[in-house]
């Protein structure tokens, strides 16, 4: 029998914080503002909540047995590890609800999770009530001086629980971007082999390493971000929003050897100016990027601010983990590149029946690994259609040149159907976001009576920079087909995103008076 409820051949998330507690109890493992936890503390709080949760209702806990679920409602804060690790330790798995949900979508997840508890920010109580009354919620728990009360009362020991590393951990929703949100099942097991694939490909994440995590725990990756650096002992800061002059001061304060970053972060970083270059950044050993495709022509840039040697581009998803990283001594050699599959990570570009295609034809990407979902919740027959056997369909479009390297060409529901031609949207977007005036853009296919889609694009122009619609056409034709030439150019002052900083482009077709 190992240190907690499970078997030496089971590993759990919370296993690297309890091994790294019994070496180095009194170290940090995460800070939040001014509030830091030992490892030591975080081990006896994860322990409490599972305690908490697994008591009876008689006798003050909750009454949440093995297979339950419960849900949070927090922005990024220092409970939210002990919370989704203490719940796990005792069989209960997480929904995890984004703070700025309104209480339409935080209902519509508590009443498809069945969540029978509900923790919350004190800042998010109101919503949370509302959307709660009349679901399977049977509490809700605010943190604060109630939620440390309980805390001092539950007991420290392990739970008398069996849990097993194929249980499921916590449960992400998918944004919705392509319909209806997911819950994405997530087990033990997937995302600790994640970390090690994470810590063999990085270098970043010993026992003396120190992250800074800013994106939202309540996504996959946003999670993985904060786990990682204290799964193996090091130290996180957790950042509670996103402020550019914040992140960057944070690397500088604790000589942070590690930092995720996605897209929007560098444009915001790069939108300072020299103001930026204030803050002493050589203590990085690995800049991370991922979430959204990070452009070609922002990587040599971010590579002069940083350092040669440091940058690394991710792609994968919610249900996949990492699927592959670029490398720092291929960013300016490959271009547009995502990189090579990770340790154990099988990747395939294949036609629609399934057939591998031949290096340099695009098709759909597919993925086999540990680290794969467990499938979606509640919704069986969409399970099995994401499936070919062992490999996950990605949706979205690839291509592999000759040394196994994968290109992303874009999401398979973006593809733009102009005049009988295939047109993506990330290669025009690469070629605007090339020009010294433009900040982001986004490109879609909007109706039109006789091309079926035009190619249109949303772009957002960096301060006191200017650029006509058609001076960017005129750049576009230089290097595009005439086909994959934007017919119309937009001008916004900023474009729809998600929480993790990926343009919503169906947010863009939907806009009023898009329709030709």
């Amino acid at each position: 029998m190992s240190a907690r409820n499970g078997t030496s051949t089971d590993i759990l998330i919370s296993d690297g914080i309890r091994s790294a507690a019994a070496r180095t109890p009194d170290k940090v493992a995460i800070i939040e503002g001014g509030r830091r936890l030992t490892y030591g503390a975080m081990v006896s709080r994860i322990d409490k909540v599972s305690n908490f949760a697994h008591e009876t209702k008689k006798s003050g806990g909750l009454g949440l047995s093995h297979g339950d679920r419960a849900a949070v409602l927090l922005p990024n804060r220092i409970e939210y590890m002990e919370l989704v690790c203490g719940l796990s330790s005792a069989g209960v798995a997480v929904a995890t609800i984004g703070p700025a949900a309104p209480p339409p979508e935080i209902r519509f997840i508590l009443e498809d999770s069945a969540a029978r508890v509900l923790f919350v920010d004190p800042a998010l109580e109101a919503n949370a009530r509302e959307a709660a009354a009349g679901t399977a919620v049977e509490r809700i728990v605010v943190l604060g001086d109630a939620y440390e009360s309980i805390l001092a009362s539950a007991a420290s020991t392990p739970c008398p629980v069996r849990v097993t590393e194929h249980d499921i951990f916590s449960i992400p929703y998918t944004s919705g971007a392509t319909g209806r949100p997911k819950g994405v099942m997530l087990a033990h097991r997937g995302r600790v082999l994640a970390c090690y694939a994470m810590a063999s490909e990085h270098g970043c994440y010993g026992p003396d390493d120190r992250a800074i995590s800013s994106t939202p725990m309540f996504h996959g990756a946003g999670f993985l971000m904060t786990l990682v650096p204290i799964f193996f002992g090091g130290t996180v800061e957790l950042l509670g929003r996103f402020d550019i002059d914040r992140l960057l001061g944070a690397v500088t304060t604790n000589a942070a050897t590690s930092v995720y970053m996605v897209p929007t972060h560098f444009a915001a970083m790069f939108a300072q100016g020299d103001m930026a270059k204030k803050h002493d950044l050589r203590s990085l050993k690995a800049v991370i990027c991922g979430t959204a495709p990070l452009a070609q022509a922002m990587k040599a840039r971010i590579i002069e601010r940083f350092g040669e040697g440091k940058l690394y581009e991710r792609y994968g998803a919610t249900e996949t983990n990492i699927v592959t990283a670029l490398r720092p001594v291929d960013q300016l050699r490959k271009i547009a590149c995502v990189g090579q599959p990770l340790p154990a990570t099988f990747i395939r570009v294949q036609d629609d029946a399934g057939n591998e295609l031949p290096a340099g034809e695009v098709g759909e990407l597919a993925v086999a690994s540990p680290y794969l979902f467990s499938g979606y919740l509640n919704l069986p027959e969409v399970t099995a259609a994401s499936m070919r056997g062992d490999w996950f369909i990605t949706g979205d479009l690839g291509r592999r040149d000759e040394e196994g390297y994968l290109y992303l060409v874009d999401r398979k529901n973006d593809m733009i159907i102009t005049g009988g031609e295939n047109v993506y949207p990330r290669e025009v977007e690469e070629v605007l976001l090339a020009h010294p005036a433009v900040a982001e853009c986004g490109v879609v296919g909007l109706p039109h009576p006789h091309w079926g889609e035009q190619v249109t694009a949303f772009v957002v122009l960096r301060p006191e920079m200017n650029a006509s619609a058609e001076e960017l056409s005129a750049a576009c034709a230089s290097r595009l087909s005439k086909y994959k030439v934007p017919k119309e150019i937009v001008f916004r002052p900023s474009l729809p995103r998600n929480s993790m900083g990926k343009v919503l482009r169906r947010a863009l077709r939907e806009t009023p008076g898009n329709a030709i």
